[in-house]
């Protein structure tokens, strides 16, 4: 085992948030404090991550740029204050959870079936506004259903019914459209990269579709299913021809209620969320050298090795050489067969029976402590 002699380690922290109670940068500086208790000489090397969800908009930026704050509709059509943010290379990052999120009280009051999207369009036309010509569109937590009807209304597409008169796009109207009009959608998306952040690769309608997959969690239920769905594939009929592309079966269609349809109309293309903030926080630069990673998240168990933050910064360190160790607020016990195949271990800092309540109270310090152990069982100590 390494003692005092040994050189100064290099180690990347590279945690996603704990929902509810620390923010990836809160995770990864507590983390960072313990290693520092028993290695101060260490080269720590902070590096937040997210896949898509809450939480992206501060891993992107914590590489460079600035917040914009941006008065938009939320998913029940009240004004909210959301938080978008402008990069260093001039792209722009919306995060769906910020504008329509599913921890919305407001939005979370009225029903899915008359909740859209349309904050999403009205924020992508104010950062046009800001010279924006590259958006990253963080898909996850969002609470709409509306196939991202909203979404390009607000940059100037127009639903009809059968007497001419303007519906609102919301799940409860789609299936009044009678004329969809293209010819008012801002042209400034065309020359625009969209590119949309997210791991889900559902289509738009059907059994794997936006509607019956994920809908549930929005308050769909299920005698609304079948109803909803139709409604979503009703729109896309109309719509497919009115812009010229089909794109309902693409996969990330069925992403965020069908809003990854309305983002492949725009040409859109899609990366898992994830690989798009490991590759914008500087991930691998920060792995060179490197002896040791650490991520983490809320809760691991086999999703995590879906395109997860944690598996995707093992994924990065694995190729470099890199051990890389798992230090999450629970770890699923039945999981960690296949979670060991990729981690050189997996913790929890749970330091004995404890209350959900108390772990998220005292999770910084319970961190701190368990990353000093693991430091100093890794490294020594000075």
């Amino acid at each position: 085992m390494p003692n005092a002699m040994s050189a100064a380690p290099v180690v990347v922290i590279a945690p996603d948030s704990f929902k509810g109670s620390l923010s990836a940068e809160g995770v990864a500086n507590a983390i960072a404090e313990g290693i520092r208790r028993a290695r101060p000489d260490a080269d720590v090397r902070i590096r937040p991550m997210a896949d898509g969800g809450e939480g992206t908009l501060d891993a992107m930026l914590s590489a460079g740029g600035g917040r914009r704050m941006l008065n938009v509709r939320g998913a029940a059509a009240a004004r909210r204050d959301a938080a978008t943010g402008l990069l260093d290379d001039g792209g722009a990052i919306i995060e769906t959870a910020e504008v329509v999120g599913i921890t919305d009280p407001d939005g979370m009051a009225v029903p899915v079936t008359e909740r859209s999207t349309l904050g999403m369009g009205e924020a992508i036309r104010a950062l046009l506004d800001s010279g924006a010509r590259k958006f990253y569109i963080a898909l996850g937590g969002s609470s709409t259903n509306d196939g991202g009807a909203g979404l390009l209304v607000g940059l100037g597409l127009k639903l009809f019914d059968a007497a001419g008169q303007a519906l609102d796009p919301v799940p409860s109207a789609l299936a009044q459209i009678a004329r969809i009009d293209a010819s008012g959608l801002d042209p400034r998306v065309k020359d625009a990269e969209f590119v949309g952040m997210s791991d889900v690769d559902n289509p738009l309608t059907g059994d794997h579709g936006a509607t019956a997959i994920f809908g549930p969690q929005k308050g769909v239920t299920p005698e609304q299913v079948a109803t909803i769905d139709a409604a979503l594939a009703h729109f896309a009929d109309l719509l497919e021809p009115a812009m010229g592309v089909v794109k309902r079966n693409e996969p990330g269609a069925g992403a965020a209620g069908g809003l990854g349809f309305a983002l492949h109309m725009l040409g859109a293309r899609f990366e898992t969320g994830a690989e798009v903030v490991a590759r914008e926080i500087g991930l691998d630069a920060a792995l060179e050298g490197a002896n040791w990673l650490i991520t983490g998240e809320g809760r691991s168990d086999v999703q995590t090795l879906h395109g997860k933050a944690p598996f995707i910064a093992c994924k990065h360190a694995r190729d470099q050489g890199v051990p890389a160790s798992l230090l999450s607020g629970a770890v699923d016990s039945a999981a960690l067969p296949r979670l060991s195949e990729f981690f050189s271990g997996c913790f929890s800092p749970a330091p004995g029976p404890i209350t959900l309540d108390t772990a998220i109270r005292d999770a910084a310090r319970l961190l701190a402590n368990e990353a000093e152990q693991l430091t100093r069982l890794k490294f020594g100590s000075i």
